[in-house]
């Protein structure tokens, strides 16, 4: 990272996060900031996909208040997962005229005309967290390392197992273990890139016995969560303690890529006699470090979750933004992974942590991610 970047709006960026709980972020509305400074009168278009979701309220939060302390007026909406609603929002930041575009797409195939609309205009696109695909039209691309991300996903489900430990040596359980597998939505570029890096480390365990999936679903079309949705995640489980747990079998993990997929998984085990009397909840990971879910991890309920800052993500994409803004090219540490089908998109990575319960003190209320209070009342 730019660190004279980071540095002039790390304070913004810091107080956004904090501020995103009590007011909300983005309504539907144009949000403009003064213009003036490095930034004079031009304008950045900022695209977020949701706002059911409060780490995209906390993104669109924090690149707004970091954009508009470098001094860019900034039209921030969120479409409400509805892919047509963010074409239109994104036809009329064109339309009006942005001198750069910051998206987070609901669906990463489904803006073709726009940003063909947007080169036209000579509109330099960054891509959000989640990579753009089969369009030449997209300039640059920031986001975390998301095979790591799964990586550490699985990393965590296996800790919590007994089957590693925390710092990669072997753990002393043997298994066999029942494990069930979830992913993100396909439409998602990311859902793939965690699904591959968590596979890939759970593989081996699943090929010696010592992990079981009794549903035999292991494939990422069998384990997709459309939207990401919580209560899509809990209708699979229901159905998948139904067909595959009739017998007496007990759950002992499940591999959850998302902090609301988590939720919706652990309703529906708790609906069925987990976490009480002698059934204990399985291990089940997460990811994005949702106070809901830190609550749950801090009260032994779920186990996991992955830690993205995204106060960093955040400053990484204005610093990107400064860069195109002032005819410069924006700083990449990845020339070769994300390829969109048309192109590699040059990208900047950030590194993410696994957050248990022992390190959410050092991982997410001493970095002033979180505070004390709202951990323990599990509210923002």
């Amino acid at each position: 990272m730019k660190r004279f970047k980071f540095a002039a709006v790390g304070a913004a960026l810091v107080l956004s996060l904090t501020a995103c709980a009590g007011e909300g972020a983005g309504s539907t509305s144009e949000e403009t900031g003064a213009a003036g400074g490095d930034g004079g009168e031009k304008s950045v278009g900022v695209a977020m996909p949701t706002e059911t979701s409060e780490r995209w309220i906390a993104d669109g939060n924090a690149v707004k208040e970091g954009l508009e302390g470098a001094g860019y007026t900034v039209d921030l909406q969120y479409a409400g997962d509805d892919i047509p609603t963010q074409s239109q929002q994104i036809d009329q930041m064109i339309t009006k005229g942005v001198d750069l575009l910051i998206v987070a797409s609901i669906d990463g195939t489904a803006l073709s005309s726009q940003l063909q609309a947007a080169a036209d205009a000579g509109i330099p696109v960054i891509a959000y967290d989640r990579l753009i695909r089969d369009t030449e039209n997209v300039d640059h691309y920031v986001t975390f390392d998301n095979y790591k991300v799964g990586v550490q996903q699985a990393t965590s489900l296996l800790v919590g197992l007994g089957l590693q430990t925390a710092d990669g040596a072997e753990g002393t359980a043997t298994g066999p273990f029942n494990v069930e597998l979830f992913a993100g939505s396909l439409d998602d570029n990311n859902a793939h890139f965690f699904w591959d890096g968590a596979y890939d480390t759970l593989k081996p365990f699943i090929d010696s016995g010592k992990i079981v999936v009794p549903s035999g679903q292991t494939t990422i079309e069998q384990a997709a969560t459309l939207r990401w949705l919580q209560e899509t995640a809990q209708k699979r489980m229901e159905d998948l303690l139904t067909g595959s747990y009739s017998g007496g079998e007990k759950v002992d993990g499940v591999l959850s890529p998302y902090d609301g997929i988590s939720r919706g998984i652990i309703t529906a085990l708790q609906n069925a006699g987990y976490g009480s009397g002698d059934s204990k909840m399985p291990i089940i990971t997460g990811q994005d470090a949702e106070i809901a879910s830190v609550k749950l991890i801090r009260d032994g309920v779920q186990f996991a979750t992955i830690f993205k800052d995204t106060r960093k993500l955040a400053a990484q994409a204005v610093a990107a933004s400064e860069d195109f803004l002032s005819g410069a090219e924006p700083e990449a540490n990845d020339t070769k992974t994300y390829h969109n089908g048309v192109k590699v998109v040059p990208s900047y990575l950030l590194e993410s942590d696994i957050v248990y319960a022992d390190n959410i003190q050092s991982l997410l209320i001493d970095t002033e991610y979180w505070t004390e209070e709202q951990v323990a009342s599990g509210q923002a």
